[in-house]
């Protein structure tokens, strides 16, 4: 089953959330999570979201530096589709196509089914809403590759010394990333192949500079 498939990203993200005393807090997935495929406000849900949902009701991560958390879906609580009731009736048509977000703190992840590969994996984007028009800037290929690009941030970050004496980061996430954002092939191509311009014609220069940074221009 697509649910069950290892998500060697969330592991790391798990990992090192506790090892590095990050702060980290779980909660146990729904008894009838959502499926791969399933239609979740008309558009197919992510088959990775799905295995992640199929282990996690709600999550957050890295609470002590910068924390984004898991929207929550569990037996008690289905806030997963409440929010994104919200955004299709307030932003899908601003941002030009479907978005399912699943998760964020000052910003929101979500993935894009529109630019889905051929086993349906969809691609993550963080969104910005403060301004007065979204920002749309493409993070991975995938959920778990999200997962594990920002669990590489996290580390690197707290290796700084500046962490290790203040015990306090700044998290630029993901401006202060381009070369871990870089190794994600897949990303990449679909960022030359001009497949994220439409979400992203919103963005100012210093996006677009840092787009041409990862993908090598």
């Amino acid at each position: 089953m697509m649910e069950s498939m290892a998500l060697p990203g969330l592991e790391r993200l798990l990992d090192v959330c506790q090892r590095l005393n990050l702060g980290l807090e779980t909660a146990p997935p729904a008894r009838e999570p959502l499926s791969a495929g399933e239609a979740l406000v008309g558009v197919p849900f992510d088959p990775v979201l799905a295995s992640v949902y199929a282990r996690l009701g709600h999550a957050v991560f890295a609470a002590k530096v910068m924390c984004w958390a898991l929207i929550r879906w569990d037996d008690n609580d289905h806030s997963l589709r409440e929010r994104n009731e919200w955004w299709r009736e307030n932003w899908w048509e601003e941002l030009g196509q479907p978005v399912i977000v699943f998760g964020g703190g000052v910003f929101t992840y979500a993935t894009v089914p529109g630019l889905a590969d051929d086993w349906g994996r969809q691609p993550v984007v963080m969104v910005d809403t403060y301004e007065f028009e979204p920002r749309v800037i493409p993070v991975a290929s995938s959920v778990d590759r999200f997962f594990d690009t920002y669990a590489r941030y996290l580390e690197a970050k707290v290796s700084e010394p500046s962490y290790r004496t203040s015990g306090e980061v700044d998290i630029g996430f993901p401006y202060d990333a381009v070369s871990l954002v870089a190794r994600d092939e897949r990303l990449v191509e679909l960022m030359r192949a001009g497949r994220f311009d439409a979400l992203m014609r919103n963005v100012e220069d210093g996006t677009r500079r840092w787009a041409a940074q990862v993908m090598g221009r």
